[in-house]
């Protein structure tokens, strides 16, 4: 079923496995205990930075497998994307699965993106399992997006610093918690940022449509979730989302953000949080999920942000679009979910 922009599962699929692999800087933050492999060389032995995220990915889907106990041969597709141009860090990925790929690129809201087409495959009965996949990398990025580190360029208060790791999830039609109940694909915006180093601001916008557009939907206020998950804001961009939630009349108290997450701002050298496509991706996997599953949390509403800008657009002076997808997820089919006037 669709109301507006929303889909609507009258049979919400699970996501049956989950995993998250992060590396050195992940290993130092608040989440590490949570993560199902955390590597210490950066590099995994490889002589390129890009050639170690295809390896970070590859241990990620190979975890998430063996966590579901299933064979590659078992997935119908597998959704995923990366920061690298042509998404090769997930192509090259995939030269290791016998699996249909079916490459994306929607930046650091990839994860979310990927997540609701696969359970909107899943739920169509079109597949049986569809695992969804993201991976960035902090020193690939770097060198792709603003500056190699051999330059040793001063990085601004408003910059975030892009996750070394990847998540990956697979749905399947049953099975448990966490349930997919709705899935809203955002709109691309662009408010003019021009600066390269400010991401959450040009993200931020974007995730404010798309969290209204799913209240206008749905009829659902923010206090029948435990939690609203944004992608990878950053402290700037989460300080104007919730500044433009509230001249919208939609204050939100129970709102946090991945890259706020996945770092302590106060104990590492991370300026204004975390970022990349494997930011939302690895706390999904290894916090979200997980504490559906467990009871911890009942609802919440998911959030991937992304800046669709590539090195290109930025030296020809281009601003940097904005988009976000969201994923409303449940420990709870429908039925048994009690909200104020009854049941939707």
């Amino acid at each position: 079923m669709r109301k507006g922009d929303t889909i609507l599962f009258e049979a919400p699929p699970s996501a049956v496995a989950y995993a998250a692999v992060g590396g050195k800087k992940e290993a130092e933050g608040p989440l590490a205990d949570a993560f199902d492999m955390l590597i210490a060389d950066t590099l995994c032995g490889e002589k390129t930075w890009e050639k170690a995220e295809s390896d970070f990915a590859r241990y990620c889907l190979e975890a998430a497998l063996k966590k579901g106990r299933l064979q590659a041969d078992a997935l119908d597709a597998v959704f995923a994307g990366d920061l690298q141009c042509q998404c090769t860090a997930s192509a090259y990925t995939m030269r290791g699965f016998d699996t249909p790929y079916l490459g994306l690129y929607g930046a650091c809201s990839t994860m979310a993106e990927g997540f609701g087409l696969a359970a909107c495959m899943v739920a169509g009965g079109h597949m049986q399992y569809a695992a969804a996949m993201s991976s960035s990398h902090f020193c690939a990025a770097e060198r792709q997006f603003r500056t190699p580190l051999d330059y040793g360029g001063k990085r601004t208060p408003t910059a975030q610093w892009t996750v070394t790791g990847a998540g990956a999830a697979i749905l399947a039609p049953a099975g448990g918690p966490p349930y997919v109940r709705a899935v809203t694909f955002g709109r691309v915006r662009d408010y003019n940022v021009t600066d390269i180093n400010n991401m959450g601001a040009a993200m931020a916008p974007a995730a404010c449509e798309t969290i209204l557009r799913y209240f206008a939907d749905t009829g659902e206020k923010p206090e029948h979730f435990d939690a609203i998950f944004t992608g990878d804001l950053g402290f700037v961009g989460r300080t104007l989302l919730l500044q433009l939630l509230k001249e919208e009349g939609l204050p939100l108290e129970n709102h946090q953000d991945c890259g706020l997450l996945v770092y302590d701002r106060d104990a590492q050298n991370v300026q204004a949080g975390g970022s990349g496509a494997g930011c939302s991706a690895t706390v999904l996997c290894c916090h979200v999920l997980p504490a559906l599953r467990e009871g911890r949390m009942k609802r919440v509403l998911f959030l991937s942000t992304g800046a669709l800008m590539s090195q290109t657009t930025f030296l020809q002076g281009e601003s940097i679009p904005g988009v976000a997808h969201l994923i409303e997820l449940s420990s709870e089919l429908p039925e048994e979910t009690e909200k104020g006037g009854g049941v939707r």
